[in-house]
Protein backbone atom coordinates (compact mmCIF):
# COMPACT_ATOMS: atom_id res chain seq x y z
CA UNK A 1 0.00 0.00 0.00
CA UNK A 2 1.81 3.66 -1.15
CA UNK A 3 -0.72 5.90 1.08
CA UNK A 4 -1.84 5.22 4.97
CA UNK A 5 -4.75 3.16 4.90
CA UNK A 6 -7.80 3.50 7.40
CA UNK A 7 -7.84 1.29 10.49
CA UNK A 8 -11.91 1.41 9.88
CA UNK A 9 -11.15 -0.30 6.32
CA UNK A 10 -8.49 -2.63 7.00
CA UNK A 11 -7.20 -5.53 8.85
CA UNK A 12 -4.92 -8.40 7.76
CA UNK A 13 -8.14 -10.29 6.72
CA UNK A 14 -9.07 -8.12 4.22
CA UNK A 15 -5.82 -6.72 2.92
CA UNK A 16 -4.30 -7.34 -0.45
CA UNK A 17 -2.72 -11.02 -0.88
CA UNK A 18 0.84 -10.42 -2.50
CA UNK A 19 1.94 -11.95 -5.56
CA UNK A 20 4.58 -14.52 -3.35
CA UNK A 21 1.23 -15.99 -1.46
CA UNK A 22 -0.89 -16.97 -4.28
CA UNK A 23 0.07 -20.21 -4.84
CA UNK A 24 -3.78 -21.82 -5.73
CA UNK A 25 -3.23 -23.39 -9.50
CA UNK A 26 -5.66 -25.33 -11.71
CA UNK A 27 -5.98 -28.39 -9.65
CA UNK A 28 -6.91 -26.55 -6.34
CA UNK A 29 -9.81 -24.85 -7.93
CA UNK A 30 -11.05 -27.77 -9.69
CA UNK A 31 -10.65 -29.54 -6.29
CA UNK A 32 -12.49 -26.90 -4.58
CA UNK A 33 -15.35 -27.53 -6.45
CA UNK A 34 -15.16 -31.07 -5.91
CA UNK A 35 -15.00 -30.51 -2.14
CA UNK A 36 -17.91 -28.28 -2.19
CA UNK A 37 -20.49 -29.75 -4.78
CA UNK A 38 -20.42 -32.96 -3.14
CA UNK A 39 -22.28 -32.61 -0.19
CA UNK A 40 -26.11 -33.05 1.30
CA UNK A 41 -27.56 -29.82 -0.68
CA UNK A 42 -26.47 -30.81 -3.77
CA UNK A 43 -28.27 -34.39 -3.33
CA UNK A 44 -31.09 -32.85 -1.59
CA UNK A 45 -31.17 -30.20 -4.78
CA UNK A 46 -31.50 -33.28 -7.02
CA UNK A 47 -33.31 -35.56 -5.13
CA UNK A 48 -36.02 -32.41 -4.98
CA UNK A 49 -36.54 -32.43 -8.60
CA UNK A 50 -37.26 -36.01 -8.44
CA UNK A 51 -39.86 -35.59 -5.79
CA UNK A 52 -41.31 -32.57 -7.74
CA UNK A 53 -42.00 -34.92 -10.75
CA UNK A 54 -39.26 -34.39 -13.26
CA UNK A 55 -37.69 -37.80 -15.17
CA UNK A 56 -34.20 -38.50 -14.33
CA UNK A 57 -33.29 -36.95 -17.54
CA UNK A 58 -34.89 -33.94 -17.02
CA UNK A 59 -33.36 -33.03 -13.50
CA UNK A 60 -29.68 -33.90 -14.71
CA UNK A 61 -30.67 -31.58 -17.87
CA UNK A 62 -31.99 -28.79 -15.50
CA UNK A 63 -28.96 -28.97 -12.78
CA UNK A 64 -26.56 -29.10 -15.56
CA UNK A 65 -28.04 -25.69 -17.64
CA UNK A 66 -28.30 -23.42 -14.02
CA UNK A 67 -24.33 -24.79 -13.30
CA UNK A 68 -23.38 -23.70 -16.96
CA UNK A 69 -24.80 -20.48 -16.00
CA UNK A 70 -23.97 -19.54 -13.21
CA UNK A 71 -20.78 -20.12 -13.86
CA UNK A 72 -20.67 -16.95 -16.21
CA UNK A 73 -21.28 -14.36 -13.08
CA UNK A 74 -19.05 -16.72 -10.90
CA UNK A 75 -15.84 -16.52 -13.63
CA UNK A 76 -16.66 -12.83 -14.09
CA UNK A 77 -16.56 -11.72 -10.38
CA UNK A 78 -13.33 -13.75 -10.24
CA UNK A 79 -11.89 -11.73 -12.21
CA UNK A 80 -10.65 -9.03 -10.19
CA UNK A 81 -9.89 -11.17 -7.12
CA UNK A 82 -7.28 -12.99 -8.88
CA UNK A 83 -5.93 -9.57 -10.57
CA UNK A 84 -5.67 -7.90 -7.71
CA UNK A 85 -6.11 -10.34 -4.62
CA UNK A 86 -8.69 -8.39 -2.46
CA UNK A 87 -11.76 -10.54 -1.10
CA UNK A 88 -15.38 -9.65 -1.94
CA UNK A 89 -16.41 -7.19 0.60
CA UNK A 90 -13.52 -4.74 -0.56
CA UNK A 91 -14.23 -5.36 -4.16
CA UNK A 92 -17.66 -4.51 -3.76
CA UNK A 93 -16.54 -1.12 -2.33
CA UNK A 94 -15.29 -0.25 -5.79
CA UNK A 95 -19.22 0.08 -7.17
CA UNK A 96 -21.10 0.53 -3.77
CA UNK A 97 -18.62 3.27 -1.72
CA UNK A 98 -16.32 1.96 1.08
CA UNK A 99 -18.86 2.14 3.65
CA UNK A 100 -21.86 1.58 1.34
CA UNK A 101 -20.29 -2.10 0.41
CA UNK A 102 -21.89 -3.14 3.53
CA UNK A 103 -24.90 -3.44 2.17
CA UNK A 104 -24.37 -6.11 -0.16
CA UNK A 105 -22.19 -7.54 2.32
CA UNK A 106 -24.45 -8.10 5.01
CA UNK A 107 -27.00 -9.48 2.61
CA UNK A 108 -24.68 -11.88 1.08
CA UNK A 109 -23.35 -12.76 4.89
CA UNK A 110 -27.59 -13.63 5.88
CA UNK A 111 -27.96 -15.91 2.95
CA UNK A 112 -24.05 -18.02 3.69
CA UNK A 113 -25.61 -18.02 7.84
CA UNK A 114 -28.75 -19.78 6.47
CA UNK A 115 -26.93 -21.95 4.81
CA UNK A 116 -24.74 -22.98 8.03
CA UNK A 117 -27.80 -23.37 9.26
CA UNK A 118 -29.20 -25.88 7.06
CA UNK A 119 -25.58 -27.86 6.59
CA UNK A 120 -25.79 -27.54 10.86
CA UNK A 121 -29.21 -29.02 11.18
CA UNK A 122 -28.28 -31.60 8.41
CA UNK A 123 -25.50 -32.67 10.43
CA UNK A 124 -27.05 -33.13 13.87
CA UNK A 125 -29.87 -35.19 11.90
CA UNK A 126 -26.72 -37.62 10.80
CA UNK A 127 -25.42 -37.62 14.86
CA UNK A 128 -29.17 -38.36 15.72
CA UNK A 129 -29.33 -40.99 13.17
CA UNK A 130 -26.19 -43.01 14.62
CA UNK A 131 -27.02 -42.36 17.97
CA UNK A 132 -30.37 -44.62 17.34
CA UNK A 133 -28.04 -47.78 15.46
CA UNK A 134 -26.02 -47.34 18.22
CA UNK A 135 -28.27 -46.85 20.71
CA UNK A 136 -32.43 -47.71 19.67
CA UNK A 137 -33.65 -45.96 23.12
CA UNK A 138 -32.00 -42.75 22.48
CA UNK A 139 -35.28 -42.44 19.76
CA UNK A 140 -37.03 -42.07 22.96
CA UNK A 141 -35.35 -38.99 24.21
CA UNK A 142 -37.19 -36.18 24.26
CA UNK A 143 -35.47 -33.18 22.39
CA UNK A 144 -32.38 -35.68 21.07
CA UNK A 145 -32.84 -34.50 18.03
CA UNK A 146 -31.59 -31.13 18.92
CA UNK A 147 -29.23 -31.63 21.48
CA UNK A 148 -27.63 -33.47 18.38
CA UNK A 149 -28.03 -30.36 16.54
CA UNK A 150 -26.74 -28.15 19.09
CA UNK A 151 -23.18 -30.55 19.52
CA UNK A 152 -22.76 -30.55 15.92
CA UNK A 153 -23.34 -26.36 15.71
CA UNK A 154 -20.64 -26.58 18.58
CA UNK A 155 -18.51 -28.73 15.99
CA UNK A 156 -18.23 -26.49 13.85
CA UNK A 157 -17.47 -23.73 15.75
CA UNK A 158 -14.51 -25.25 17.38
CA UNK A 159 -13.08 -25.68 13.63
CA UNK A 160 -14.08 -22.10 12.88
CA UNK A 161 -11.86 -21.17 15.85
CA UNK A 162 -8.87 -23.06 15.05
CA UNK A 163 -8.82 -21.09 11.63
CA UNK A 164 -8.15 -21.65 7.69
CA UNK A 165 -5.71 -24.16 7.59
CA UNK A 166 -8.29 -26.71 9.38
CA UNK A 167 -10.31 -25.35 6.88
CA UNK A 168 -8.08 -26.47 4.31
CA UNK A 169 -7.24 -29.46 5.82
CA UNK A 170 -11.03 -30.68 6.26
CA UNK A 171 -10.95 -30.10 1.94
CA UNK A 172 -8.80 -32.93 1.41
CA UNK A 173 -10.83 -35.41 3.16
CA UNK A 174 -14.21 -34.66 2.97
CA UNK A 175 -15.16 -35.07 -0.64
CA UNK A 176 -14.32 -38.63 -0.83
CA UNK A 177 -16.14 -39.74 2.14
CA UNK A 178 -18.96 -37.75 0.77
CA UNK A 179 -18.27 -39.76 -3.06
CA UNK A 180 -17.79 -42.47 -0.95
CA UNK A 181 -21.53 -42.32 0.43
CA UNK A 182 -23.03 -41.50 -2.62
CA UNK A 183 -21.88 -44.32 -4.28
CA UNK A 184 -22.87 -46.88 -1.44
CA UNK A 185 -26.41 -45.23 -1.30
CA UNK A 186 -26.34 -45.78 -5.11
CA UNK A 187 -25.25 -49.27 -4.91
CA UNK A 188 -27.54 -50.55 -2.24
CA UNK A 189 -30.70 -49.07 -3.62
CA UNK A 190 -30.29 -49.45 -7.12
CA UNK A 191 -29.44 -53.16 -6.28
CA UNK A 192 -32.99 -52.97 -4.36
CA UNK A 193 -34.59 -52.04 -7.42
CA UNK A 194 -33.49 -54.56 -9.24
CA UNK A 195 -30.81 -52.34 -11.37
CA UNK A 196 -30.61 -49.00 -12.93
CA UNK A 197 -32.82 -50.01 -15.75
CA UNK A 198 -36.18 -50.05 -13.82
CA UNK A 199 -34.67 -46.51 -12.03
CA UNK A 200 -34.26 -44.84 -15.07
CA UNK A 201 -37.11 -45.79 -16.44
CA UNK A 202 -39.71 -43.76 -14.00
CA UNK A 203 -41.28 -41.45 -16.41
CA UNK A 204 -41.91 -37.61 -15.71
CA UNK A 205 -44.97 -37.13 -13.79
CA UNK A 206 -45.90 -34.12 -16.08
CA UNK A 207 -48.61 -34.90 -18.69
CA UNK A 208 -48.28 -31.43 -20.27
CA UNK A 209 -45.36 -29.27 -21.33
CA UNK A 210 -47.11 -26.13 -19.76
CA UNK A 211 -47.33 -28.39 -16.67
CA UNK A 212 -43.44 -29.05 -17.06
CA UNK A 213 -42.72 -25.61 -18.11
CA UNK A 214 -44.59 -24.21 -14.63
CA UNK A 215 -42.32 -26.71 -12.57
CA UNK A 216 -39.01 -25.65 -14.60
CA UNK A 217 -38.62 -22.32 -14.72
CA UNK A 218 -37.92 -21.33 -10.99
CA UNK A 219 -36.47 -24.63 -10.71
CA UNK A 220 -34.13 -23.34 -13.02
CA UNK A 221 -33.73 -20.16 -10.97
CA UNK A 222 -32.97 -22.54 -8.27
CA UNK A 223 -30.67 -23.85 -9.54
CA UNK A 224 -28.48 -20.59 -10.21
CA UNK A 225 -29.45 -19.57 -7.35
CA UNK A 226 -27.90 -22.35 -5.38
CA UNK A 227 -24.43 -21.27 -6.64
CA UNK A 228 -25.38 -17.57 -6.28
CA UNK A 229 -23.69 -17.24 -2.81
CA UNK A 230 -20.26 -18.04 -4.20
CA UNK A 231 -20.31 -16.24 -7.41
CA UNK A 232 -20.72 -13.24 -5.47
CA UNK A 233 -18.01 -14.01 -2.96
CA UNK A 234 -15.55 -15.91 -5.33
CA UNK A 235 -12.51 -13.48 -5.32
CA UNK A 236 -12.70 -14.76 -1.45
CA UNK A 237 -10.92 -17.53 -3.19
CA UNK A 238 -9.34 -16.26 -6.49
CA UNK A 239 -7.33 -14.09 -4.51
CA UNK A 240 -4.98 -16.69 -3.70
CA UNK A 241 -4.58 -17.90 -7.49
CA UNK A 242 -1.45 -18.32 -9.61
CA UNK A 243 -2.98 -16.56 -12.72
CA UNK A 244 -6.68 -15.94 -14.27
CA UNK A 245 -6.19 -18.90 -16.72
CA UNK A 246 -5.77 -21.04 -13.36
CA UNK A 247 -8.94 -19.99 -11.78
CA UNK A 248 -10.89 -19.96 -14.98
CA UNK A 249 -10.06 -23.19 -16.06
CA UNK A 250 -9.94 -25.11 -12.51
CA UNK A 251 -13.59 -23.31 -12.09
CA UNK A 252 -15.01 -24.52 -15.66
CA UNK A 253 -13.75 -27.92 -15.34
CA UNK A 254 -14.80 -28.55 -11.65
CA UNK A 255 -17.85 -26.96 -11.45
CA UNK A 256 -20.26 -28.02 -14.14
CA UNK A 257 -18.50 -31.68 -14.05
CA UNK A 258 -19.06 -31.64 -10.18
CA UNK A 259 -22.53 -30.71 -9.58
CA UNK A 260 -23.53 -32.84 -12.82
CA UNK A 261 -21.89 -36.22 -11.54
CA UNK A 262 -22.91 -36.04 -8.00
CA UNK A 263 -26.36 -34.72 -8.90
CA UNK A 264 -26.93 -38.07 -11.10
CA UNK A 265 -26.62 -39.68 -7.94
CA UNK A 266 -29.07 -38.15 -6.07
CA UNK A 267 -31.71 -38.24 -8.66
CA UNK A 268 -31.11 -42.15 -9.05
CA UNK A 269 -30.89 -42.88 -5.83
CA UNK A 270 -34.46 -40.80 -5.52
CA UNK A 271 -35.90 -42.78 -8.38
CA UNK A 272 -35.03 -45.98 -6.88
CA UNK A 273 -36.84 -44.63 -3.37
CA UNK A 274 -39.93 -44.17 -5.57
CA UNK A 275 -39.53 -48.06 -6.98
CA UNK A 276 -38.63 -49.24 -3.52
CA UNK A 277 -41.05 -47.58 -1.16
CA UNK A 278 -43.62 -45.78 -3.66
CA UNK A 279 -42.36 -42.31 -2.72
CA UNK A 280 -39.52 -40.17 -3.28
CA UNK A 281 -37.19 -39.92 -0.03
CA UNK A 282 -35.45 -36.86 -0.93
CA UNK A 283 -33.73 -36.57 2.33
CA UNK A 284 -30.52 -38.98 2.17
CA UNK A 285 -30.47 -38.97 6.13
CA UNK A 286 -33.94 -40.92 6.34
CA UNK A 287 -32.87 -43.10 3.53
CA UNK A 288 -29.61 -43.96 5.00
CA UNK A 289 -31.95 -44.89 7.92
CA UNK A 290 -33.62 -47.49 5.83
CA UNK A 291 -30.38 -49.54 5.99
CA UNK A 292 -30.74 -53.02 7.34
CA UNK A 293 -27.22 -53.12 8.15
CA UNK A 294 -26.15 -51.22 11.32
CA UNK A 295 -22.58 -51.44 10.45
CA UNK A 296 -22.84 -49.95 7.14
CA UNK A 297 -25.31 -47.16 8.02
CA UNK A 298 -23.35 -46.15 11.16
CA UNK A 299 -19.95 -45.93 9.00
CA UNK A 300 -22.00 -44.10 6.19
CA UNK A 301 -23.33 -41.65 9.01
CA UNK A 302 -20.01 -40.69 10.29
CA UNK A 303 -18.74 -39.77 6.79
CA UNK A 304 -22.09 -38.08 6.25
CA UNK A 305 -21.13 -36.23 9.28
CA UNK A 306 -17.58 -35.80 8.29
CA UNK A 307 -18.58 -34.34 4.63
CA UNK A 308 -21.04 -31.98 5.75
CA UNK A 309 -18.58 -30.19 8.55
CA UNK A 310 -16.45 -30.16 5.69
CA UNK A 311 -18.88 -28.51 2.89
CA UNK A 312 -20.11 -26.08 5.77
CA UNK A 313 -16.72 -24.63 7.02
CA UNK A 314 -15.11 -24.20 3.54
CA UNK A 315 -18.57 -22.43 1.44
CA UNK A 316 -20.11 -20.80 4.18
CA UNK A 317 -17.99 -19.20 7.13
CA UNK A 318 -15.14 -18.00 4.96
CA UNK A 319 -17.24 -15.36 3.20
CA UNK A 320 -19.63 -14.37 5.79
CA UNK A 321 -16.72 -14.32 8.29
CA UNK A 322 -14.77 -11.27 5.62
CA UNK A 323 -17.77 -9.49 5.64
CA UNK A 324 -18.70 -9.59 9.09
CA UNK A 325 -14.92 -8.20 9.72
CA UNK A 326 -16.21 -5.78 6.74
CA UNK A 327 -18.39 -4.04 9.33
CA UNK A 328 -15.88 -3.04 11.60
CA UNK A 329 -12.39 -4.50 10.95
CA UNK A 330 -10.93 -3.07 14.49
CA UNK A 331 -13.28 -5.11 16.28
CA UNK A 332 -14.52 -8.22 14.42
CA UNK A 333 -11.36 -10.62 13.08
CA UNK A 334 -12.50 -13.75 10.74
CA UNK A 335 -12.93 -15.86 14.14
CA UNK A 336 -15.53 -13.30 14.92
CA UNK A 337 -17.15 -12.92 12.01
CA UNK A 338 -17.26 -16.92 11.98
CA UNK A 339 -18.99 -16.95 15.55
CA UNK A 340 -21.58 -14.82 14.45
CA UNK A 341 -22.50 -16.58 11.51
CA UNK A 342 -23.23 -19.16 13.50
CA UNK A 343 -25.29 -17.21 16.03
CA UNK A 344 -27.57 -15.83 13.40
CA UNK A 345 -27.67 -19.46 11.00
CA UNK A 346 -29.80 -20.97 14.28
CA UNK A 347 -32.14 -17.52 14.03
CA UNK A 348 -32.70 -18.36 10.47
CA UNK A 349 -34.53 -21.93 11.94
CA UNK A 350 -32.71 -23.86 9.27
CA UNK A 351 -35.33 -27.02 9.94
CA UNK A 352 -38.28 -24.77 8.39
CA UNK A 353 -36.04 -24.35 5.20
CA UNK A 354 -35.93 -28.68 4.94
CA UNK A 355 -39.40 -28.96 5.58
CA UNK A 356 -39.82 -30.29 2.28
CA UNK A 357 -38.50 -29.88 -1.23
CA UNK A 358 -40.99 -26.90 -1.96
CA UNK A 359 -39.61 -25.09 1.21
CA UNK A 360 -36.24 -25.65 -0.02
CA UNK A 361 -36.13 -25.06 -3.80
CA UNK A 362 -39.31 -22.37 -4.70
CA UNK A 363 -38.72 -20.64 -1.29
CA UNK A 364 -34.92 -20.35 -0.21
CA UNK A 365 -33.01 -21.11 -3.06
CA UNK A 366 -35.09 -18.55 -5.56
CA UNK A 367 -36.11 -16.47 -2.80
CA UNK A 368 -32.79 -15.23 -1.64
CA UNK A 369 -31.49 -15.54 -5.63
CA UNK A 370 -33.77 -12.61 -5.88
CA UNK A 371 -31.52 -10.59 -3.63
CA UNK A 372 -28.30 -11.73 -4.87
CA UNK A 373 -28.87 -11.20 -8.61
CA UNK A 374 -29.23 -7.68 -8.11
CA UNK A 375 -25.67 -7.52 -6.20
CA UNK A 376 -23.96 -9.51 -9.10
CA UNK A 377 -25.76 -7.39 -11.81
CA UNK A 378 -24.12 -4.05 -10.12
CA UNK A 379 -20.50 -5.85 -9.14
CA UNK A 380 -19.90 -6.76 -13.00
CA UNK A 381 -22.18 -3.63 -15.04
CA UNK A 382 -19.37 -1.49 -12.68
CA UNK A 383 -16.10 -3.81 -12.94
CA UNK A 384 -16.26 -4.57 -16.63
CA UNK A 385 -18.46 -1.57 -18.10
CA UNK A 386 -18.00 1.10 -16.04
CA UNK A 387 -14.12 0.55 -15.21
CA UNK A 388 -13.39 -1.64 -17.63
CA UNK A 389 -11.61 -3.74 -15.07
CA UNK A 390 -9.29 -1.16 -13.93
CA UNK A 391 -9.48 -0.40 -9.94
CA UNK A 392 -7.43 1.97 -7.73
CA UNK A 393 -6.59 -0.53 -4.75
CA UNK A 394 -5.00 2.04 -2.02
CA UNK A 395 -9.05 3.80 -2.32
CA UNK A 396 -10.43 0.66 -1.71
CA UNK A 397 -8.79 0.84 1.79
CA UNK A 398 -9.09 4.45 2.55
CA UNK A 399 -11.59 7.76 3.06
CA UNK A 400 -11.82 10.82 0.59
CA UNK A 401 -10.54 8.68 -2.04
CA UNK A 402 -12.17 7.49 -5.51
CA UNK A 403 -14.76 5.21 -4.07
CA UNK A 404 -16.22 7.58 -1.77
CA UNK A 405 -19.16 9.14 -3.18
CA UNK A 406 -21.54 10.66 -0.92
CA UNK A 407 -20.03 10.14 2.73
CA UNK A 408 -18.63 6.65 1.76
CA UNK A 409 -21.99 5.30 -0.06
CA UNK A 410 -22.71 5.41 -3.79
CA UNK A 411 -26.06 6.05 -3.31
CA UNK A 412 -26.58 4.95 -7.56
CA UNK A 413 -25.61 1.77 -6.86
CA UNK A 414 -27.89 1.29 -3.68
CA UNK A 415 -30.44 2.52 -6.08
CA UNK A 416 -30.12 -0.21 -8.39
CA UNK A 417 -29.68 -2.71 -6.32
CA UNK A 418 -33.35 -1.54 -4.74
CA UNK A 419 -34.68 -1.42 -8.00
CA UNK A 420 -33.48 -4.85 -8.86
CA UNK A 421 -34.90 -6.43 -5.56
CA UNK A 422 -38.06 -4.73 -5.52
CA UNK A 423 -38.92 -6.05 -9.41
CA UNK A 424 -37.40 -9.38 -8.62
CA UNK A 425 -39.67 -10.12 -5.81
CA UNK A 426 -42.54 -8.28 -6.93
CA UNK A 427 -43.94 -11.62 -8.26
CA UNK A 428 -44.69 -12.29 -4.44
CA UNK A 429 -47.41 -9.91 -3.34
CA UNK A 430 -48.72 -9.63 -7.39
CA UNK A 431 -49.66 -12.78 -8.40
CA UNK A 432 -50.17 -11.71 -11.94
CA UNK A 433 -46.82 -11.21 -11.71
CA UNK A 434 -45.52 -14.06 -10.47
CA UNK A 435 -43.10 -15.22 -13.19
CA UNK A 436 -40.86 -12.29 -12.36
CA UNK A 437 -40.32 -14.23 -8.94
CA UNK A 438 -39.88 -17.53 -10.72
CA UNK A 439 -37.10 -15.94 -12.73
CA UNK A 440 -35.65 -14.00 -9.50
CA UNK A 441 -31.80 -14.08 -10.17
CA UNK A 442 -31.90 -12.93 -13.69
CA UNK A 443 -34.92 -10.55 -13.39
CA UNK A 444 -32.40 -8.31 -10.65
CA UNK A 445 -29.28 -9.05 -12.57
CA UNK A 446 -30.90 -7.61 -15.36
CA UNK A 447 -32.52 -4.57 -13.99
CA UNK A 448 -29.60 -4.00 -11.29
CA UNK A 449 -27.36 -3.99 -13.53
CA UNK A 450 -28.90 -1.63 -16.49
CA UNK A 451 -29.95 0.86 -14.00
CA UNK A 452 -26.59 0.63 -12.58
CA UNK A 453 -25.08 1.62 -15.88
CA UNK A 454 -27.30 4.58 -16.62
CA UNK A 455 -27.19 6.21 -13.37
CA UNK A 456 -24.01 6.23 -13.37
CA UNK A 457 -22.82 7.40 -16.79
CA UNK A 458 -25.39 10.02 -16.39
CA UNK A 459 -24.22 11.39 -13.05
CA UNK A 460 -21.60 13.03 -11.06
CA UNK A 461 -20.14 9.76 -9.59
CA UNK A 462 -18.59 8.60 -13.44
CA UNK A 463 -15.98 11.41 -12.28
CA UNK A 464 -14.74 8.36 -10.55
CA UNK A 465 -15.47 5.60 -12.91
CA UNK A 466 -11.63 4.90 -14.42
CA UNK A 467 -9.35 5.74 -11.63
CA UNK A 468 -5.38 5.17 -12.14
CA UNK A 469 -4.88 1.25 -12.28
CA UNK A 470 -2.94 -0.18 -9.62
CA UNK A 471 -2.49 -3.78 -8.32
CA UNK A 472 -0.94 -7.05 -9.52
CA UNK A 473 -1.77 -8.28 -13.04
Amino acid sequence: MTQPHDPALYNQDLAPIPQSRRTWGLYNYASLWVAMSVCIPTYMLASGLIAGGMSWWQAIATILLGNLIVLVPMLLNAHAGARYGIPFPVLVRASFGVRGANIPAVLRALVACGWFGIQTWIGGQAIYSMLKIMWPAAAGIAGGIWVCFFAFWALNIAVIWRGIDTIKFLEGIGAPFMLGIGLLLLWWITGKAGGFGPVLRSPSKFQTTAEFVRFFIPSLTGMVGFWATVALNIPDFTRYAKSQKAQALGQALGLPTAMTLYSFIGVAVTSASVVLFGQAIWDPVTLLGKFNQPVVAFIALVALLIATLNTNVAANVVSPSNDFSNLNPRLISFRTGGLITGVVGIAMMPWKLLSDFSSYIFGWLVGYSGLLGPIAGVMIADYFLIRRTQLKVDDLYCRNGAYEYDHGVNMRAVAALVAGIVVALLGLVVPPLRLLYDYAWFVGFGVSGAVYVVLMRGGAGASACVPEWEGEG
